[in-house]
């Protein structure tokens, strides 16, 4: 190593350019043996910094997102059922309804895979959005807790934040109208920035589950009215993801 090579890499960990200093020594073996000039190897060890960057933002946006798996709609078998969807989804995966701030609905009978799509869109989403995946179940009681301890407010603004919220079970029982409060002040509060909700009820069927039909009207319409649904439907596509038994016969 050179005086100036040593010199090269101490002003690399002094701007903390490490993406450069991983690559340095290939980018000097190809400078050294001709096959990139001056600027060329400026130019790409630039372009080291900016992938090593982009991968550590990617990996810190998809560990914030907290999803359950890492599933693509690739991996989803669209064959399971001739009553999916399959052009309706795979459109929804050009992202064109997060760059419009609209969301998406998806609801069909338990096990059709709609937790599969929801978070294999937001698979997709998180290449360049912020994403966050959770059991509106849990949403509800961390908002409830804070209530109690007068972090609510906080709490809130962290659900607010994200570019595309993925509210998974959404409708599953009936509401208690402080729940059905802290959805109202959620879903106003996000106007402009993507929802995706799953739910085994369609939208129809959401209103008698609010105790204040004026609070149900307006959040569920002003929701409804801003997405795509897409109606799920067929037989359970648990079964096809279960591990098979060596013992159970080929059918």
């Amino acid at each position: 190593m050179t005086v100036m090579d040593a010199a090269l890499r101490e002003s690399l960990k002094a701007l903390r350019l490490s993406g450069m200093l991983e690559t340095l020594d290939a980018r000097l073996a190809q400078a050294h043996g001709g096959e990139l000039g001056h600027l060329d190897f400026l130019q790409v060890l630039c372009q080291d910094e900016i992938t090593r960057r982009e991968t550590v933002a990617f990996q810190s946006r998809l560990q914030r997102a907290k999803f359950e798996q890492q599933v693509t709609l690739k991996e989803f078998d669209f064959t399971a059922s001739s009553k999916l969807p399959a052009t309706q989804i795979r459109d929804l995966g050009a992202l064109r309804w997060l760059h419009a701030g609209e969301s998406v609905i998806l609801f069909g009978p338990v096990g059709v895979g709609k937790t599969h799509i929801a978070q294999a869109l937001g698979h997709l989403a998180v290449q360049g959005a912020h994403v966050r995946f959770a059991k509106t179940s849990r949403i509800l009681a961390d908002l409830a807790g804070g209530h109690a301890d007068r972090t609510w407010e906080k709490r809130i603004c962290e659900l607010v934040r994200p570019d595309v919220l993925i509210l998974d079970d959404f409708a599953m029982r009936q509401l208690s109208a402080a729940q059905a409060d802290d959805l109202y002040e959620l879903v106003s509060e996000r106007q402009g920035r993507s929802l995706i909700i799953t739910s085994n009820r369609a939208p129809s069927d959401w209103y008698p589950l609010f105790p204040n039909p004026v609070v149900a009207e307006s959040l569920l319409d002003k929701l409804i009215n801003t997405s795509h649904r897409v109606i799920m439907n067929g037989p359970s596509y648990r079964p096809n993801k279960r591990p098979r038994n060596p013992t159970d016969k080929t059918k």
